[in-house]
């Protein structure tokens, strides 16, 4: 099975495969100091601990490995700022998910990572689709598939448990293949444009 780059460069930034518990400090602080920030939307934001921090790590590099899960840390200039992934939701069509640390917000860096991950996921033979789920009530996380081309899917109930400030309804965006050459907003299908670049780690 192929695998999507493991650090893609764009620009003033760079998304990175997680390193294990290498990146357990700088991980679990970014987590801590953005907690206010996210609990609105991501219910697991309370019960961060060292514990969750750890276990998200170990996790990563399984799921990275059978191909389930490809989790991404968002950094600039050496600190993290954020995360990003792409999981297999089906057999030919994956999930993103994106968050920021409440200081890297307004500044696109959501968008131009969430079109840089899309465009690494389409350069796998088996990707089809992907998909942004984000609840209905969350009007920045939706500028993101809007932004970058997505279609408004359909909505459905919220897997528990439920965001605070959330509805309790998923707004689920997808975005199909490219045709050979085709482009979307984020960048040309299959190849690499001016912002972002890949490299084997």
């Amino acid at each position: 099975m192929d695998r999507p780059s493991q650090l893609i460069e764009c620009g003033e930034f760079v998304l990175r495969r997680l390193r294990g518990q290498r990146d357990f400090v700088q991980l679990f602080t970014l987590i801590e100091q953005s907690r206010d920030h996210l609990r609105p939307w991501m219910p697991w934001a309370d019960g961060h601990d060292e514990q969750s921090t750890r276990e998200l790590l170990a996790s990563s590099e399984t799921k990275w490995e059978s191909g389930e899960l490809y989790n991404y840390v968002v950094a600039e200039n050496g600190e993290l700022i954020g995360m990003c992934q792409a999981y297999r939701a089906e057999p030919r069509g994956c999930r993103l998910g994106y968050w920021l640390h409440p200081c890297a917000v307004g500044r696109g860096i959501a968008t131009r990572a969430t079109a840089a991950l899309a465009k690494e996921m389409f350069a796998l033979a088996d990707v089809g689709y992907l998909e942004i789920a984000h609840d209905v009530a969350n009007a920045p996380s939706r500028a993101v598939p809007r932004r970058l081309g997505f279609t408004e899917l359909r909505r459905e109930q919220a897997p528990p448990p439920a965001a605070p400030s959330g509805c309790g309804i998923d707004l689920i965006w997808r975005l199909n293949r490219p045709a050979t050459g085709g482009t979307f907003p984020g960048g040309r299908a299959g190849g690499t444009n001016s912002a972002c670049s890949t490299a084997s780690t």
